[in-house]
């Protein structure tokens, strides 16, 4: 099997490439990506291209299978009109055209954002995205276009994805000593290791799947927890003034998301794996609590 890999210097690729190289049913993968990359593997080759216009027939050209993991993740400074070029124009123009050459095993990486909130979620609940959360927002508009146009393309909804390649955003929420100062009883979440998620990807390269599928540790938390269990002496402080942190930052140095990353803090989001354990004979390895620690 020959699989094209797109956002291949992605933070979630840097988990999933070495992975990819040590199955045997996989000869050779090709990686697109604006940035240059750093991975080398004699099954692995790369090409740095713009999928806004990138002549997309040559890329698809002998692939057996496309991975898509190109996606805008944290605007910062990036204008809407270029994230959505990138999220959505350029997304329905790959899987157009890899349908059209006849591939038939085609993955595209969404996300558990695009429900918004609620708990114990199975994939057939609502997408209902936080306003103003464009990440999210732009997911379950492809999504809602990939279920009206290819339905037969897997759509994989991990939730929060940590482990060593993990988007840096994630990584100092994580380690700076503050939490949201929430009322009783406290949001729930989930998150799910990056190597986890890699594995879910594997198997629906070489295991019949079919729709979309949850990825989620089973173990739920806070997100107070998730800060106290790593600082004894956690901050609590106003919504308010962390919304503002984040805008500022955002406007000013061009770094972190939205504002609905902090708003995602106030809703539980847990989600029913069962269809991923089922299908796919897949089950989180790497519980939530090692994660975070």
């Amino acid at each position: 099997m020959r699989v094209l890999l797109t956002g291949s210097s992605s933070h979630l690729a840097q988990a999933l490439l070495p992975m990819l190289c040590d199955i045997p049913e996989i000869s050779g993968i090709t990686g697109v990506d604006l940035r240059p990359g750093n991975f080398a593997h004699p099954k692995y080759s790369s090409i740095q291209a713009d999928l806004t216009g990138a002549e997309l027939k040559p890329l698809l050209h002998s692939q057996d299978a496309v991975v898509h993991l190109a996606f805008v993740v944290l605007r910062g400074k990036t204008p809407v009109s270029v994230m959505r070029a990138v999220n959505l124009d350029a997304s329905q123009r790959l899987f157009d055209a890899a349908t059209t050459s006849g591939i038939t095993r085609i993955i595209h990486l969404s996300s558990a954002s695009v429900y918004g909130d609620g708990e114990n979620l199975d994939e057939q609940a609502s997408m209902r995205p936080i306003p103003g959360f464009l990440y999210a927002e732009h997911k379950a508009e492809l999504e809602r276009w990939l279920i009206q146009n290819h339905p037969q393309i897997i759509r994989l909804r991990p939730h929060i994805i940590l482990g060593r390649h993990a988007q840096p955003l994630l990584i100092n929420l994580l380690r700076q000593p503050c939490y949201v100062k929430l009322p009783d009883p406290q949001p729930l979440l989930q998150c799910v290791h990056e190597d986890d998620v890699s594995r879910a990807i594997i198997q629906t390269l070489l295991h019949p799947a079919n729709g979309a599928y949850n990825l989620a540790a089973d173990e739920v938390f806070s997100f107070r927890d998730a800060i106290l269990c790593r600082h004894r002496l956690g901050l609590p402080i106003p919504a308010s003034l962390a919304k503002i942190a984040l805008k500022l930052a955002c406007k000013t140095a061009g770094i972190g998301g939205e504002a609905g990353w902090i708003d995602g803090v106030h809703r539980s989001l847990t989600l029913d794996c069962s269809k991923a354990k089922r299908d796919l004979n897949w089950q989180a390895q790497i519980g939530a609590w090692e994660m975070l620690a």
